[in-house]
């Protein structure tokens, strides 16, 4: 009983046999016992890790986006870093008809590029956004970028005032533009290109107009190739069927790596070296990540980057590049988010330099 002072007998007058087993069972029970000083050793040491921050005080903001426009900003660092397959921590709190639909870093010197699903663009600064704690409410955008009735975000884009914005539709048509027609003189609301034409907006991406692109569909298909080889006018750059749409565009290079993210928290970073570049757009793609659902494709440098997703539920997850495996052949992926009832529905990436 507790509290009470046992002294352990002399076992000398007990048969050898009986003796052995209260041994054994005294062995056993010490064995026990340190495994639980262990345990809550390194539980001691995990909860002091996730209280330690993952980076010194940043002006880099975090951004989330619901459907709806409403839209908050909050410093990086302070969301720890998790190991890939957790669970994340609650971020945008937004009504489950308006989930969140984008995640966006940038400074908060910078500006946002909105594209909206009429092909019309706006720009604002990341300070004009409510900057609030990581998980609160948000901010409705809609009024400032004087949106018309019924139109919707489609793109948000931070300004990294790079020489051509190179845009991808959902039909996989890609369109090219100097990066000046977005920049500061930007005129709110002007219409990019003929939606009706080439289709609704699906993604976009900053280039030097070298290297490649790399263009991921929902269906985890992908194609690669020369960016030159986009003509001004624009032209188709991955041919789809019926059932698929294009959700992703990335500026590449032959060391580069692709982290590909699927709706079930499923994920992988594709090495170029293994994803031969066709000699042409327009052809179509081949298996970039076995997946029903792709989320988003990304160029990172694994050494330096840090990966965030964000779920329907409004959970944001952050964990370094480093603990996805890179893979040159076609994978499945591995865990990257634990997710219930749940799935993963915008991604990006920490800016790092020398990708583009």
């Amino acid at each position: 009983m507790k509290g009470m002072n046992i002294e352990r007998p002399q076992l000398d007058q007990l048969a050898p046999d009986v003796r052995a087993y209260i041994e054994a069972l005294e062995s056993e029970l010490e064995r026990l016992r340190q495994g639980m000083r262990r345990t809550r050793s390194r539980r001691s040491d995990s909860i002091e890790e996730l209280n330690e921050p993952s980076e010194p005080p940043t002006t880099i903001n975090v951004i989330t986006i619901n459907a709806a426009g409403v839209a908050k900003r909050t410093p990086r660092h302070l969301y720890f870093r998790q190991r890939r397959g957790e669970m994340g921590v609650f971020d945008l709190e937004t009504p489950e008809e308006n989930p969140p639909a984008f995640l966006v870093i940038a400074d908060e010197s910078e500006h946002l590029v909105f594209i909206t699903d009429q092909g019309r663009a706006f720009r604002l600064p990341v300070q004009n956004l409510l900057e609030t704690p990581v998980h609160s409410r948000g901010q409705s955008i809609t009024e400032r970028l004087s949106l018309n009735e019924g139109e919707r975000l489609a793109i948000v884009l931070p300004d990294r005032q790079e020489l051509y914005v190179a845009l991808l539709t959902r039909r996989g048509h890609v369109r090219w533009f100097a990066g000046h027609l977005v920049g500061e003189k930007l005129r709110p609301g002007t219409v990019l290109y003929d939606v009706a034409r080439f289709g609704s907006p699906a993604a976009a991406c900053w280039s030097r107009g070298d290297g490649d692109l790399f263009i991921a569909s929902q269906q985890g298909q992908a194609i690669r190739f020369a960016a030159r080889q986009v003509p001004v006018s624009g032209c188709l750059g991955i041919r789809l069927t019926k059932e698929d749409v294009a959700i992703a565009i990335t500026p590449v290079r032959e060391k580069s790596g692709v982290f590909l993210l699927s709706e079930d928290g499923k994920g992988a970073i594709r090495l170029m070296s293994g994803f031969r570049a066709n000699k042409s757009p327009g052809a179509s793609g081949k298996i970039g990540i076995k997946t029903e659902r792709l989320v988003g494709a990304l160029a990172v440098n694994e050494e330096e980057s840090d990966l965030f997703a964000i779920s329907h539920l409004g959970k944001v997850i952050r964990f370094p590049a480093t603990e996805v495996p890179p893979k040159e052949g076609v994978v499945q992926g591995v865990n990257c988010m634990s997710l219930r009832a749940d799935r993963v529905v915008a991604m990006t990436v920490s800016p790092t330099p020398g990708l583009d």
